[in-house]
């Protein structure tokens, strides 16, 4: 191998250890923040596949939505196990009322959760979208910064309140204002 190609080699690996070291510390902040109570966690429900719902969708009837896998459920066991990891063991865990979501938050194990029909998804009734939206933000606004919060909720939510496209089981922390959301990181699933 040149010279020349392995000092590129070298210069490449060491950026990217160096990229990820970055990506480390920021998460560690990420985590520190929402352990203080100021920052919010919105969060897309752990892995169901597919995409939207069946045409039969009733939301008093789980048989008839999108649901967690197996992989989704114990995806979501983990997110909840790093939340003590990181000190947080109790949480303010508000979420959609579609089954995938409910799951999610209370196998997250971080307290009572509370069904939020503002946390709905309106992937198919786009035009409910702004009004959801401020009712979140004006949730989050009224929130004690005393204890995390943790939002359950779908892609097209997350997407609307913050222009971040998350993975199952992103976790986007937001810091909260009056009248908007500052987004401030991701932790990846």
């Amino acid at each position: 191998m040149s010279k020349v190609l392995t000092l590129c080699l070298y210069m490449l690996l060491a950026t990217h250890s160096f990229a990820n070291a970055q990506n480390e510390m920021d998460e560690q902040a990420l985590w520190a923040l929402l352990a203080d109570g100021s920052h919010v966690a919105l969060m897309r429900h752990a892995i169901a596949p597919g995409t939207g719902d069946p045409a039969n969708f009733r939301l008093d009837e789980c048989s008839t939505q999108r649901n967690l896998s197996a992989q989704g459920r114990a995806q979501a066991r983990a997110i909840g196990e790093r939340f003590r990891e990181q000190g947080i063991t109790m949480a303010n865990v508000h979420s959609s009322q579609w089954c995938r979501c409910l799951e999610t938050a209370r196998l997250l194990d971080l307290g009572e959760v509370i069904p939020t029909p503002a946390l709905n998804s309106f992937f198919t009734r786009r035009e409910r979208e702004p009004r959801q939206s401020e009712a979140i933000r004006q949730l989050l606004a009224e929130q004690a910064e005393d204890k995390t919060t943790v939002l359950v909720t779908h892609q097209v939510n997350v997407t609307a309140l913050t222009g971040i496209f998350p993975r199952s089981g992103e976790i986007v922390v937001v810091r909260p204002s009056e009248s908007s959301l500052s987004v401030l990181g991701r932790i990846a699933p």
